[in-house]
């Protein structure tokens, strides 16, 4: 196997794990809203999630690992990924916060201050910053 492979698969693996904690927290409540389903396939295609395995994960989310990220930095980067795609879903309207702050807490942001990040992230969205401004944003938000 190659170090390309290798690292292939290791991102692969990544994602799966990503997308399949992301599934668990729409489905926590016990049903998957046409919203939610409607952002986990725009998430899926963007992960690079295969439609097996997608059913695989749909079917049994507990399958792959989850892998949250240990480092702030990662977490600001999930976060700034999963905002863009909830915020171009302008038909989600308010639903588009709750869905944030679900994902949010899920990404091992706390629930003291998940609102406080979700509504900062969707307002540097709104102003289309690129990910190193949405970081640095993000980091110095309260100084």
């Amino acid at each position: 196997m190659s170090i390309a492979d290798l690292f292939d698969s290791e991102f692969k693996n990544r994602n799966k794990g990503h997308f399949s904690a992301i599934v668990r927290v729409a489905l926590a409540d016990g049903k998957c809203t046409p919203e939610e389903k409607a952002f986990l396939d725009k998430l899926a295609l963007h992960l690079e999630i295969f439609p097996k395995e997608y059913e695989e994960i749909l079917e049994n989310p507990l399958k792959y690992p989850i892998n949250p990220p240990y480092l702030y930095v990662e977490r600001l980067e999930r976060l700034y990924d999963l905002a863009r795609m909830v915020s171009g879903d302008h038909h989600l309207g308010d639903k588009q916060d709750q869905l944030l702050i679900k994902f949010g807490i899920a990404l091992g942001f706390t629930p003291s201050n998940v609102n406080y990040i979700v509504n900062k992230a969707l307002l540097l969205i709104d102003k289309k910053v690129d990910l190193d401004t949405f970081i640095y944003e993000m980091k110095n938000m309260n100084k």
